[in-house]
């Protein structure tokens, strides 16, 4: 298996979040590229505007025509998002798509240092902080980008999934 890195796709103007939505649904459609393909990421950024004279803050984004992946780069998951509707193809030169290097995901607030965790899918955890302290579940699904697991709680008489933080989980022995 190789090393998932951030890739960039260009896409048509306004299309990014389509091309995201676009991409995931494929993910979803295809289990085994979503071992491949973790994450895929429209980068946004706070903006004031002032309109009338008042203030209000408005999320923008950063790139606008470009949609930040990270994944395991070979044959079936260039081939998948490359033949997205709405991409026009890698940041690369001519068919080869160049990863970004650290230097470049830093500004973004992207952090590639894996956290090491003591429980996997299946694993009993209590919640130990936050909303949902003194809560046991079962993890369902893991995120490592996003430092969550997903859990199921029973609200309301039903089993609701929550995503809670790694750092309010602790394994169950």
């Amino acid at each position: 298996m190789a090393e998932a890195k951030w890739y960039v796709v260009h896409t048509y103007s306004g299309y990014e979040n389509k091309v995201k939505a676009n991409i995931e649904k494929t993910i979803e459609n295809n289990p085994h590229l979503a071992e491949q393909i973790l994450e895929v990421r429209v980068p946004l950024q706070d903006v004031v505007e002032i309109k009338n004279g008042a203030k209000k803050t408005v999320q923008k984004k950063m790139f606008p025509g470009y949609v930040l992946l990270n994944m395991e780069m070979n044959d079936d998951t260039w081939y998948v998002v490359r033949n997205t509707r709405g991409v026009t193809g890698f940041v690369g030169p001519g068919s080869k798509p160049v990863p970004l290097t650290e230097a470049e995901m830093k500004p973004l607030g992207i952090k590639s240092d894996n956290v090491s965790i003591d429980f996997a899918e299946g694993d009993s955890i209590a919640v130990v902080a936050g909303v949902w302290k003194d809560t046991v579940g079962i993890v369902q699904k893991l995120d490592y980008s996003k430092q969550t697991a997903t859990i199921n709680v029973e609200l309301f008489g039903r089993e609701t999934p929550v995503e809670i933080s790694f750092a309010e989980v602790r394994k169950l022995s």
